[in-house]
């Protein structure tokens, strides 16, 4: 059986490559996307992507997540503030796990909290695109813990 799994990215990550490089890298989005899906197909899954600067596309994109397996999130700076998407993850029974390209830790005090974090199950920062690689990684492992049961070992 195919593992289905949604990439989200939030506002500006359509920016990638243009908007400030020395926090974000040079890579385009669709290039971060195409080594994602490639890597993704490599190990059996399949991959949606989307991206959008707005909210409420995103609360849609989770919402339509519930008929998959998983979600990769990089919410971009929803992260620190947006109810609306952690109460989508929260609700949607799949696991996700939220990514950041920059260590949000390192930036700006605003940026050091994400609302988001506390409902996924795991959350990875300041890897710069290999976070995705990360992220991906760390999402199948918890669909296979999700698969095995409560009792899974031992």
């Amino acid at each position: 059986m195919t593992t289905h799994v949604m990439l989200l990215n939030g506002p500006n990550l359509n920016l990638l490559g243009v908007r400030d490089s020395k926090v974000y890298g040079s890579l385009t989005l669709a290039e971060v996307e195409s080594a994602f899906v490639k890597l993704a197909a490599q190990l059996g899954v399949e991959v949606v992507t989307a991206q959008s600067n707005s909210e409420g596309v995103l609360v849609d994109r989770i919402h339509e997540a519930r008929s998959m397996d998983g979600i990769v999130i990089n919410p971009g700076a929803y992260a620190h503030y947006s109810y609306a998407i952690r109460d989508a993850i929260e609700a949607v029974p799949v696991p996700c796990v939220e990514v950041h390209i920059s260590n949000i830790h390192a930036r700006e005090e605003f940026r050091h909290r994400s609302v988001i974090s506390p409902v996924v199950a795991g959350f990875i920062c300041g890897c710069g695109v290999y976070g995705y690689e990360l992220a991906l990684r760390a999402l199948l492992n918890r669909i296979e813990e999700k698969k095995a049961g409560p009792l899974a070992g031992g």
